[in-house]
C-alpha cells in the first residue's frame, strides 16, 4: 500500500505544475499543449485520488476519467509535432531532438491508460503504477525543471 501511495503522489506531483504554468502563455500552440496536459493531470488526479483512498471509489467516475485520460494521451504526439516554444513552456527542445523517444513515451501513457481496469478499486490500484511510471519517464526526459 505504501508503494501505491508513493506512486499516486509522485504521479500527481509530476503533473500538478501544469495548472500553474498556463498563466502568461502567448503561443496558442503551446497553450493547446498545456490545456491537453491539464486534462491529463485532472483525470489522473481523479483516478489517483480514488486509488489512494482520498476519495471514494466510483466505477462510473473512474471509467469517465480513464476514457478522458486515454483520449488526451492519444493526442500528445500530434500536439507536439510542430516545434513551438513559449517563455512559460515546460517542454524541452529534447522533444524534437528525440521525437521518436518522445512518441514512445507518449504511447506508453496511452497503453497504460487504456489498460487500467477501473471496474474495481483493486484493478484501479494495480494500474496506477504504469500510469505514474509513464508520466515520470516522459517528464524526466522531456520536461523542463522549473
Amino acid at each position: 500500500m505504501k508503494m501505491l501511495s508513493t506512486t499516486v503522489a509522485l504521479c500527481l506531483s509530476l503533473v500538478a505544475g501544469a495548472a500553474l504554468a498556463k498563466d502568461g502563455v502567448t503561443n496558442p500552440v503551446v497553450k493547446e499543449r498545456m490545456d491537453l496536459m491539464q486534462t491529463i493531470r485532472k483525470n489522473t488526479a481523479v483516478l489517483g485520488d480514488m486509488a489512494g483512498g482520498k476519495t471514494a471509489f466510483d466505477a462510473a467516475a473512474a471509467t469517465e476519467a480513464k476514457t478522458a485520460l486515454a483520449a488526451a494521451a492519444a493526442q500528445i504526439t500530434a500536439k507536439f509535432e510542430a516545434e513551438e516554444d513559449d517563455p512559460v513552456a515546460e517542454g524541452r527542445p529534447d522533444i524534437w531532438m528525440d521525437f521518436e523517444g518522445f512518441t514512445a513515451k507518449a504511447e506508453a501513457l496511452v497503453t497504460a491508460a487504456e489498460a487500467i481496469d477501473v471496474a474495481s478499486l483493486d484493478g484501479l490500484k494495480a494500474g496506477m503504477g504504469a500510469i505514474g511510471g509513464s508520466c515520470q519517464s516522459c517528464h524526466e526526459a522531456f520536461r523542463a525543471k522549473k
